[in-house]
């Protein structure tokens, strides 16, 4: 199954395994986000490799932490692979590093402390 536009391919390699490709920026993150909601869905493990990635912004970052997000909200963990220098270089500058790893393994529900 692949779903393909002009500047973005979202590549279902089976059993949980994506390739983006193209552009992942202000451009295409929310139709990409979009594309992925269906095939994302049959997943509880979901590695997504971005080596294809050939332009990125901050854009792209957001729709990797928002799909970091879903993931930890849905009892999913998911993976990235090969992420773009530039993504990589916007996450250090922002300091949110760490958040693109955290949906890799679900830890369980965070309870809130009793007050």
């Amino acid at each position: 199954m692949q779903q393909s536009m002009a500047d973005f391919e979202l590549e279902d390699r089976g059993e949980g395994r994506f390739a983006l490709s193209g552009e992942m920026t202000f451009d295409t993150a929310e139709r990409i986000l979009r594309e992925s909601e269906e095939p994302f869905e049959e997943h509880t493990q979901l590695e997504i490799d971005l080596s294809g990635v050939t332009a990125s912004d901050s854009a792209g970052l957001a729709l990797l932490l928002e799909w970091v997000t879903w993931a930890n909200h849905t009892v999913r963990e998911v993976r990235f692979t090969e992420l773009p220098d530039r993504v990589m270089a916007i996450a250090h500058t922002t300091e949110v590093e760490r958040l693109l790893t955290r949906g890799e393994r679900w830890a369980g529900f965070i309870e809130a402390p009793d007050t």
